[in-house]
């Protein structure tokens, strides 16, 4: 077993899950939205960028594409909240969360397409 395939392949799937998890729930209600979340997957996502950044194939260079799309995603939705919040000192409102949470979204398009390219590359390792 190579544990650095093993770790690669835990942040890929990690980041997913953890999107995913902030995703979750009315996009227009701040209380199923929690910033713990949301700093929880921009931070995997900036390791698994990093992660990313060593494999030098043509499928790496997609894996680093996804990774830098869905980083870009989850920093802008980051810092809207941050500027919502602390920026302007206001509470978190239905636009401002429809806007985090889509943005949220289409870095979860952007981890799930790195997870299936995951799965794919393991597909045709194993034959």
């Amino acid at each position: 077993m190579n544990i650095e395939k093993v770790v690669f392949g835990f942040f890929v799937i990690l980041s997913c899950t953890l999107n995913f998890a902030f995703f979750l729930g009315d996009m227009s209600n701040p209380e199923m939205h929690a910033a713990g979340e949301l700093f929880a997957a921009v931070v995997v996502n900036l390791i698994t960028l990093v992660l990313k950044f060593g494999d030098r194939t043509h499928l790496g260079a997609t894996h680093l594409a996804t990774s830098l799309a869905a980083c870009l995603q989850l920093l802008a939705a980051s810092a809207l909240w941050m500027w919502r919040v602390h920026g302007q000192g206001a509470t978190l409102d239905s636009a401002t969360v429809s806007t985090i949470t889509s943005l949220s979204g289409a870095a979860l398009v952007a981890n799930l397409i790195a997870v299936v390219l995951l799965i794919g590359d393991t597909l045709r390792q194993a034959r």
